[in-house]
């Protein structure tokens, strides 16, 4: 009796722990400070309020933030080609819900920042107040 509940015990433990907060360690981006503010009512980022929008913010991060509305809320990630060296590449672009590199044509989702290579794009934390959207790490 003992034994099972210590598998219980155990087996509740190891499937409480998470790890919600990924590894934005990457060689190829350096790690800037990131303290952006956007505001949807502008109309520069007025398609921020609809569902699978997203814009990209220049003169932040590596080579600047783009910001998307999933539909149950907001992600942002460099627009850094994550797997490229930072000075072979311009920035990434959108296309639809995806980010598309410049140089190797690859696609990363923007809901989740994956894309089949081995680094996923460089995430930021993101708060929504209102129609503020604050981008930090």
């Amino acid at each position: 009796m003992k034994k099972i509940w210590l598998f219980i015990v155990l087996t509740s433990l190891f499937l409480s722990c998470s790890d919600k907060e990924r590894s934005n360690n990457n060689p190829y981006i350096p790690n800037y400070t990131v303290n952006l503010s956007v505001n949807m009512s502008l109309p520069a980022y007025s398609d921020l309020k609809y569902a699978s929008n997203g814009v990209i913010v220049s003169g932040f991060g590596a080579k600047g933030i783009i910001i998307f509305n999933t539909g149950s809320g907001y992600t942002a990630f460099d627009a850094a080609c994550p797997n490229q060296e930072l000075s072979s590449c311009v920035a990434m672009t959108i296309k639809g819900i995806n980010a598309v590199c410049s140089c190797d044509k690859t696609e990363y989702s923007l809901f989740t920042g994956l894309g089949g290579k081995e680094y996923p794009l460089k995430q930021y934390k993101v708060d929504v107040a209102g129609l503020v959207i604050r981008v930090y790490n």
